[in-house]
């Protein structure tokens, strides 16, 4: 890592220096630069390099991740914020708020779920008038393919 002396301000990175600030594999970098969530340039030396942002953006990402945010609602969100400009409280506020509704949503159909397993043994099935996965006759087949009784969006 490059040895910022008092006074002087670094405002770019290396690829190395991004995954080791923000504790991720540097193909995760890469990973994220190739969807578009994060952005870098070339130097003389042909060597990335990403702005300072970059370490917070990824640290966005980071967190919408353990939260279950699927990549693409994530790059939704980054992109509504300014380029170049590191986001702020407020920024995360704006994006959290996005995401408040759907992981909400996602609690319910888990709770659900988790509250309706105490009545299912793993099909064989001794349970067929109560079963949210009973489907006589294959009759939901036409709505397309997975669990509808069990996530019926």
């Amino acid at each position: 890592m490059k040895k910022i002396q008092t006074g002087e301000l670094n405002w770019e990175l290396g690829v190395g220096e991004v995954a080791e600030r923000s504790g991720v594999a540097v193909s995760a970098i890469h990973f994220y630069e190739a969807k578009g969530l994060i952005t870098s340039w070339r130097n003389a030396g042909n060597q990335r390099r990403y702005p300072r942002e970059a370490l917070r953006r990824v640290s966005i990402i980071k967190v919408a991740q353990r939260l279950g945010i699927p990549l693409a609602s994530i790059k939704a969100a980054l992109d509504s914020l300014p380029k170049g400009r590191t986001p702020t409280d407020q920024d995360w506020k704006k994006l959290s708020a996005r995401w408040h509704a759907d992981l909400d949503d996602r609690i319910a159909k888990l709770t659900q779920l988790r509250d309706q397993l105490t009545g299912c043994i793993g099909c064989g099935c001794l349970s067929m008038k109560q079963c949210p996965l009973r489907n006589p006759y294959d009759e939901l087949a036409a709505q397309g393919p997975g669990p509808r009784l069990l996530d019926p969006s």
